[in-house]
């Protein structure tokens, strides 16, 4: 019997990679969706996937991306225009009449956040619920192990892991076990339908946790430094990271500090779809370390000369002005914007899925992330 093609998006990013060379090994036929060619594009087509470049705002581009698939793994790119993109991919799903979309999310989406971006999940994720024919499954992890080796350099030569997520614990998964369960469950979606999936690792750390864990992967004392938000912004500028994530990202440092991303955590999700157990995150750190890549593809270790200045640069550079800077742009700034754990709605919802009062895999929240009701059974 011929497997059903599936279409990955983003497929040269963190989870749409490791998804490819999952379906892969699984004997899927894979259409891998990229916005050009490169060295990422070219290590999926020798593993055998089929690559299509395009733009994920071109509805043209998605309606020929789309031709022969039957399941797709849809991953939103982190920008403005996230909610116009996946609007326009359920219109193509539909026109193409998928079976089923595992739609990557966030764990902290609900109507009221400060972040843009975390909105138009909200948003998003609803309306897909709406979809008139193709099912859905949710993935929705918290933050990933892979922010935690974004300062990589000043880690491995100076010995710091500076972040400002103060006493705030989080059970960070690994790219490769999130898209574990998104594989999980188009491999086989019958039992996942309507579902909501957080992948987690196996166990909350702190940020000393996680210095703990590095100092035995780099075999060195890592400390982990407390570090203001204003010098979190300051370092994510001078590492060259785009003024929009940082508006949302700072957000999420203040969810983890304030116990956003321990709520409902650990969760079985990976084990359960994916039937194997997430890894720990000395593992992934031990992998990600050995491969920069896998954390950001511009990143690397470097040199102690080369960490000692970025610290400097760091040092010198001015604290974004990030209200200013949405404010310019015309992003809607809420008056009364709530964040995830300070939400009645999305805090019910976590803490259902803590109880485990819905049983297996799925989790309820009529205000934020209602469970849909599936459409196929094979």
């Amino acid at each position: 019997m011929t497997k059903p093609r599936i279409l990955v998006t983003s497929a040269a990013g963190r989870t749409g990679a490791a998804a490819v060379h999952q379906f892969l090994e699984k004997g899927f036929p894979v259409r891998a969706f990229v916005h050009k060619r490169d060295a990422r594009s070219d290590a999926l087509k020798k593993a055998g996937a089929e690559i299509f470049v395009g733009d994920l705002l071109d509805f043209r581009d998605l309606q020929k991306a789309l031709v022969d698939v039957q399941r797709a793994y849809h991953c939103p790119p982190f920008a403005p225009n996230l909610l116009h993109g996946a609007m326009l991919f359920a219109l193509a799903a539909e026109e193409a009449k998928l079976e089923v979309v595992a739609l990557m999310s966030g764990w902290n989406p609900h109507a009221s956040h400060p972040s843009l971006v975390t909105r138009e999940h909200w948003i998003a994720n609803t309306l897909y619920r709406w979809m008139p024919s193709v099912d859905v499954v949710h993935i929705n992890p918290g933050l990933f192990a892979a922010v935690y080796l974004l300062t990589l350099p000043m880690i491995g030569h100076l010995g710091m892991l500076p972040a400002p997520f103060g006493d705030g614990r989080n059970a960070p998964p690994s790219n490769e076990d999130i898209a574990r369960v998104a594989v999980g469950a188009l491999a086989d979606p019958a039992l996942h339908i309507g579902k909501c999936y957080r992948p987690t690792g196996p166990k909350l750390l702190s940020g000393k946790d996680v210095a703990g864990v590095l100092s035995r992967v780099l075999e060195r004392k890592v400390k982990y430094q407390n570090v203001s938000l204003k010098m979190f912004l300051k370092a994510a500028t001078a590492q060259g990271f785009p003024t929009f994530e940082l508006a949302q990202v700072r957000h999420y440092m203040r969810e983890l500090r304030d116990g956003a991303f321990a709520v409902g955590a650990p969760t079985t999700h990976v084990l359960e779809v994916s039937g194997q157990e997430p890894e720990d995150f000395e593992t992934t750190a031990r992998r990600y370390i050995q491969d920069p890549s896998l954390i950001h593809p511009a990143l690397s270790l470097g040199t102690k000369l080369q960490a000692f200045a970025f610290m400097f640069k760091m040092l010198r550079t001015p604290v974004p002005q990030l209200d200013d800077w949405e404010r310019q742009r015309g992003h809607p700034i809420l008056k009364d914007a709530v964040l995830a754990q300070n939400s009645p709605g999305w805090r019910a919802s976590a803490e259902k899925l803590q109880l485990n009062l819905l049983g297996s895999g799925a989790y309820d929240d009529t205000d934020d992330q209602a469970v849909a009701v599936g459409r196929i059974s094979g």
